[in-house]
């Protein structure tokens, strides 16, 4: 039996539990071991030189994770791209979220905001920015820890407007959905595998990584609010 051990960020953690089940029935003696946390804290543990066969994060941190050495250069394997997604806690009045304009009016409208520290949160903020209203907004804004889903805070009525990947947004309950970001500023994360610096059994992990690319699992990725990379 081999024993992969992976970490990755929060976003990816539900198609990651089916896609290790998926590959179960490839490879029946390979057991794959995967730990979820915040992405900033996956990235520093991997830095720390903690021991992983492979790790999936944003692709800029993955990037990151190769020029510093922590994992195989030559190794990323691109899985996924995940969009951006809006909601409001379930009963509340769905803004109009359709055009850039339209999306701003409902950030300045929100009596309350809410993103994450990973790199959608890091995203938005420098579109706040780029709208000159980040001073005006910051006072209402609610930054979910790492670890905590946006939409959890807006189910709890935290959150007013929360703004997460949709991959994550997906099976909260006591939300709506309101749907993805506007095409003028969508914003779309890839994710991806590499192999750590660290891993014992390479070949194991680039086969596990390739399954994962594969046509076989597109279907899987599309249920997960996910396409494809």
């Amino acid at each position: 039996m081999t024993t992969l051990r992976l970490i990755s960020s929060m976003a990816t953690k539900p198609l990651l539990a089916d896609l290790v089940a998926l590959y179960k029935t490839q490879a029946p003696d390979v057991q794959v071991q995967i730990e979820s946390v915040g992405g900033v804290d996956a990235a520093k543990r991997v830095q720390a030189g903690e021991a992983f066969d492979g790790v999936v994060l944003a692709s800029d941190a993955i990037d990151k994770l190769v020029a510093s050495g922590h994992v195989l250069a030559g190794s990323r394997a691109d899985l996924v791209r995940s969009g951006v997604a809006v909601a409001v806690p379930a009963g509340q009045p769905v803004p109009d979220i359709s055009t850039e304009a339209a999306l701003k009016a409902a950030i300045l409208a929100a009596p309350t905001l809410g993103y994450s520290t990973g790199p959608s949160g890091v995203q938005l903020a420098k579109q706040f920015e780029a709208w000159d209203i980040a001073e005006t907004i910051s006072p209402r804004i609610v930054q979910a820890k790492p670890g905590v889903p946006v939409g959890s805070l807006v189910a709890q009525g935290e959150v007013a407007l929360g703004f997460q990947q949709l991959s994550e947004m997906l099976g909260v309950q006591g939300i709506t959905i309101v749907g993805g970001l506007p095409p003028a500023v969508e914003i779309i994360t890839t994710f991806s595998g590499s192999v750590a610096a660290t891993c014992n059994q390479p070949d194991a992990m680039r086969a596990l990584l390739a399954f994962w690319q594969s046509p076989a699992c597109d279907a899987l990725k599309r249920q997960h609010g996910m396409d494809p990379a």
